[in-house]
């Protein structure tokens, strides 16, 4: 089978410049999906599929070839989605990538909401759904659904309630207290490393000396811990992040925004930090 990513004939709106639209590229085995989205896109506006594709070779060579906006990639593409995920983003940083999986699973959405994905939904999702996903998605919002909340939810009061043992007492430095906010608020080690005085890599090894001393195995659980667990020189910056003003129902919870930027960071991406709103009335709609 050939690994060359098929390229999508440009929706039809003659007006507008380029950059009005939202640039799609569709990656899924199945051929009749694809053209299924392709026709559903074909009649919005602001969204142009630019290419598609139908294996994971495929997807890396579209996703470096063509300069789409959000990528919707099928789980089943890969036999690790979420290593896929991971490399896709560090391949092409500012893709963001709406994944498609079969059915709902809580490890795996947990997993490639570490990663950096930027939406979760199923493949039996509404058209008007994917629609306001892809739309929201393009904004720099998550999204997941009411169950994709609920597991996310879960994981920072799991951290919460964990027993701190010999961590409550542990210090940072000033660097790696420094370090760590930055991770908080969603920088990137490229970021982080300027904002320090340093390189990417010394962030690296200043990181994993803090995983280390916390007991924390990515930038997902040291964020949930800096905000349980008010490490000092940490917490505020944290806290702060995650309680930027915002339009958002309360019921969405504060924690979720630095719980985002820091899983958004550790996939290279850059997470504008906003909470994740419910609305009960459309479950589906993050």
């Amino acid at each position: 089978m050939s690994t060359t990513p098929v390229m999508a004939e440009e929706n039809g709106h003659g007006n507008g410049s380029e950059e009005h639209f939202i640039r799609v590229i569709v990656a899924d085995t199945q051929a009749i999906f694809r053209a299924g989205l392709r026709k559903i896109f074909a009649v919005e506006d602001d969204i142009r599929v630019i290419g598609q594709a139908e294996t994971l070779s495929q997807t890396m060579a579209a996703a470096k070839k063509f300069s789409g906006d959000i990528l919707i990639f099928e789980a089943a593409l890969a036999e690790n989605p979420v290593e896929a995920v991971s490399e896709l983003l560090r391949q092409s940083p500012a893709l963001r990538l709406v994944v498609l999986t079969a059915e709902a699973n809580e490890e795996l959405t947990l997993e490639l909401f570490r990663r950096g994905a930027h939406g979760i939904v199923s493949r039996e999702i509404e058209p008007e759904l994917l629609l306001d996903c892809i739309r929201k998605v393009s904004t720099g919002e998550p999204w997941l659904d009411a169950r994709g909340i609920h597991w996310v939810m879960e994981a920072f009061r799991t951290q919460g309630t964990r027993p701190a043992g010999s961590r409550s007492k542990v210090q940072l430095t000033p660097k790696e207290s420094l370090i760590v906010s930055c991770v908080t608020q969603g920088m990137k080690n490229k970021e982080i490393a300027s904002r320090v005085g340093t390189t990417e890599q010394v962030v690296k090894n200043y990181l994993r000396k803090v995983y280390d001393k916390l007991g924390v195995a990515d930038r997902l659980e040291l964020a949930l811990y800096c905000l349980n667990n008010r490490v000092e020189g940490v917490g505020k910056a944290a806290l702060a992040a995650a309680a930027a003003p915002t339009s958002a129902p309360a019921s969405s919870g504060n924690g979720t925004a630095a719980v985002a930027a820091a899983a958004a960071a550790g996939a290279g991406q850059r997470a504008a930090v906003v909470p994740i709103p419910i609305n009960m009335n459309t479950p589906e709609k993050v």
